[in-house]
């Protein structure tokens, strides 16, 4: 009898959890939050200004504010105009060749140049530096006159290489780029091939620049989107309306008596729309690069 009742389980008793209290999120959370929605909101509504003029008619954009809705949703008769009066097809095709030219030089001369500054011992390698960094801290409106009477002496100017030029010339920031990737890359590499009895060129070509690849990204990510998007340099060097790129062709559209907005508009969603499907099909590098180049 005791050990039957010994053996008996207890019995079972229902205990009642009290529900937990949800926490508010910090105070911090919240601005944080906050700021990205503020941020958002900055880039995003001129983004959405620019789309809905492109669809107004020019009455409606005189007659209506900037955030009014377009009467009809398929006008696309804006993006035929900034198509065909603005030569667009012929400014991709000169932005397309001055970007070729302009990243494969920059990438040439800036990793050779980090290459020599620091594989190199020279006599003036500290002036050389020294050079580097005050060349960067030279204002580039300062020295335009004289620039532009260098281009001019070389009968350059109205020509197409005239900015691809100037845009591999005056690229201080690759260089020390290509410079801080390098500096990563053991000696004991180049000395290993002087040994097998590579000179400095093959190891250049053999060694260090295959080891470059996430710089390469770096610098081109950058150099394109400055060259793509510069305005002055195109405007000031090359007149003729063949020459045009996508940054002075939406220019064409603006008048003695006013500009013609729902024009430029479209013309702004066709120049934003290659950058877009390029940063979707290659945003994996972009961050890539971007990582690593911050890291070294």
């Amino acid at each position: 009898m005791t050990s039957d009742l010994l053996a008996a389980p207890p019995a079972s008793r229902t205990t009642v959890r009290p529900r937990p209290r949800r926490r508010r999120p910090p105070v911090g959370t919240l601005l944080t939050y906050l700021s990205l929605l503020a941020a958002s909101a900055v880039v995003l509504l001129p983004l959405a200004v620019v789309f809905l003029t492109s669809l107004k008619t020019s009455e409606e954009v005189n007659d209506g504010n900037a955030l009014s809705l377009p009467g009809n949703w398929l006008n696309l008769d804006n993006y035929v105009t900034a198509f065909t009066d603005g030569n667009m097809l012929t400014a991709f095709g000169n932005t397309a060749f001055i970007l070729f030219f302009s990243i494969g030089g920059t990438v040439l001369i800036g990793s050779m140049t980090a290459y020599a500054v620091d594989r190199f011992d020279f006599r003036a390698k500290k002036l050389v530096m020294a050079l580097f960094l005050v060349a960067t801290l030279v204002p580039g409106v300062t020295t335009q006159v004289a620039t532009f009477q260098v281009i001019n002496s070389f009968g350059l100017v109205d020509t197409r290489w005239a900015p691809i030029l100037l845009y591999m010339g005056t690229d201080i920031v690759s260089v020390y780029i290509f410079l801080q990737f390098i500096r990563g890359i053991p000696r004991s590499l180049d000395e290993a091939a002087r040994l097998d009895g590579a000179n400095a060129f093959t190891i250049y070509r053999r060694i260090i620049f295959p080891l470059l690849k996430p710089a390469i990204a770096t610098v081109v990510i950058i150099k394109g989107i400055t060259t793509y998007n510069d305005f002055y340099i195109p405007f000031l060097y090359m007149h003729s309306e063949d020459l045009g790129t996508i940054s002075t062709a939406l220019f064409r559209f603006k008048g003695p008596f006013g500009a013609h907005w729902e024009a430029i508009s479209a013309g702004a969603i066709l120049v934003i729309l290659p950058t877009l499907i390029i940063f979707l099909l290659l945003q994996r590098w972009i961050y890539n690069g971007f990582s690593q180049g911050a890291t070294k």
